[in-house]
């Protein structure tokens, strides 16, 4: 029979590629990549940033804090640790010098994540640390130190490091010098840092000093191994099945520890909103006065005294307070109103960290408040950073002048740690690099916007 003749101008139809619609689309977006890279490096950075100035901030008073010379005392800690099955690795010893080092390796730790230097390694040794020095004395925490407590334990869960780190830089050389024909520089720090902890946690681990509840051990076992893992698939099969299969099940962590860090941002806005709601002072407008009226919460006495002497600015402020923490969970879906909330809310931190003297709170919250934040508004953020650090370096001397290798479609140079991973199987997500022997050291496709397409990302 012959054949049907086809219209003037008709092509013939193509073979449809890529995933099907649907559940099965929404299973490979989950699966092939890390979402949300940008917003991942900001909460890694915020709350990294936030804690190390804390500590920094409470060095001359650490003693009577977290220490030897602390009113809740090692023996009291003790006791309490025992009772709650909490973790602390200040509860080893009462050794000053043990205490010491403990807070300078949290103090490291934060630096390096913040920085993106080794992020697998110093996720975990920043949880750590976190942990260790709230749970010694868990009563000189706030709200803010909460949040830090749980988002220093989801933050080992996630590809933080895919952008906007120390990982990235050296990702990106690797790949260059891959594309060269050249062989990926050696890593001896990532083997020596493996070696190094793996005695430390069999140890612990067999001496008990893992708190008493199951998932910390199971999770710091599971890191440990993984990171072995992830060393010989890179080394043995880095096109294999099994690196592909650690690559999906490294991208489902990630992901679905971002929903939940998206979903706990969500809960504690809105319990503070609806708690807020059955207060009487919240309910007649005046329950911004009295803080502003308590010495403790007013650094600025002359700047409290002018507000609170407002009584509508004092209840304009109170009622869109508690507007803004409800209305925000069901905005979320709404890009333009949830970016119009996200403002608001990063305002009202900055004006309870400028009034209420609470700037660690503050920072905490807006850092957290960042998952939320547009993914064209990162990589805008970035690029002017990129910008102006190469400005301010080009005065110093034996600087040249000429801009760095120009920017396309509006990400930084990969001089400056890639916008997005620069190709498919060739550039790692930054987690402690390749064949590091500790970080997974992942290979990621491109993320096109880094997930921008998700509302609640961006």
């Amino acid at each position: 029979m012959p054949a049907t003749p086809r219209p003037a101008g008709a092509r013939p139809a193509e073979p449809r590629s890529g995933v099907g619609g649907g559940p099965a689309r929404a299973l490979h977006r989950v699966t092939a990549s890390a979402l949300g890279p940008y917003q991942s490096a900001v909460v890694r950075i915020g709350f990294a940033a936030t804690y190390l100035f804390f500590l920094l901030r409470e060095l001359p008073n650490r003693h009577e804090l977290y220490g030897p010379d602390s009113p809740w005392h090692w023996d009291l800690a003790r006791r309490l640790t025992a009772g709650n099955e909490a973790f602390s690795v200040l509860m080893w010893t009462d050794s000053t010098v043990w205490f010491e080092a403990v807070y300078a390796l949290t103090l490291l730790s934060a630096a390096a994540l913040m920085l993106g230097w080794r992020t697998r390694t110093m996720s975990v040794l920043f949880m750590i640390g976190v942990l260790s020095v709230q749970n010694r004395s868990i009563f000189m925490g706030d709200g803010g130190d909460n949040v830090v407590h749980l988002m220093a334990i989801y933050l080992v869960l996630t590809r933080c490091g895919q952008v906007w780190s120390l990982d990235a830089r050296r990702a990106v050389r690797d790949a260059r010098r891959v594309a060269a024909g050249l062989p990926p520089a050696r890593d001896i720090v990532g083997p020596v840092l493996w070696a190094v902890l793996g005695p430390v946690l069999v140890t612990a681990t067999l001496m008990g000093g893992l708190g008493g509840t199951w998932w910390l051990p199971a999770l710091l076992w599971v890191l440990w191994l993984s990171a072995a893992a992830w060393w010989a698939a890179n080394r043995y099969q880095p096109h294999g099945e099994p690196r592909a299969l650690l690559d999906v099940l490294a991208n489902l962590a990630h992901n679905a520890t971002l929903a939940v860090i998206m979903a706990e941002v969500c809960l504690i806005y809105a319990t503070a909103g609806w708690y807020k709601i059955q207060g009487s002072r919240w309910q007649d407008g005046t329950a911004l006065y009295y803080p502003l009226n308590l010495d403790y919460f007013t650094p600025w006495p002359a700047l409290s005294d002018l507000l609170g002497s407002s009584g509508l600015m004092v209840m304009v402020l109170t009622y869109g307070t508690v507007i803004v923490q409800v209305a925000f969970p069901f905005t979320l879906f709404n890009r333009r109103v949830k970016n119009v909330l996200l403002v608001v809310m990063i305002c009202e931190h900055a004006g309870i960290a400028l009034l209420l003297g609470l700037p660690f709170f503050s920072m905490a919250m807006i850092a957290a408040d960042a998952v939320f934040l547009p993914t064209a508004f990162l990589v805008w953020m970035g690029v002017r950073v990129t910008n102006g650090r190469r400005w301010l370096l080009s005065g110093l001397p034996g600087r040249s002048r000429t801009p760095g290798k120009a920017e396309v479609s509006g990400t930084p140079g990969a001089e400056d740690g890639p916008a997005e991973p620069a190709a498919p199987g060739t550039v790692r997500d930054g987690h402690g690099g390749g064949r590091d022997g500790h970080g997974d050291g992942t290979e990621e496709p491109r993320h096109r916007g880094g997930g921008g397409g998700h509302t609640l990302v961006g």
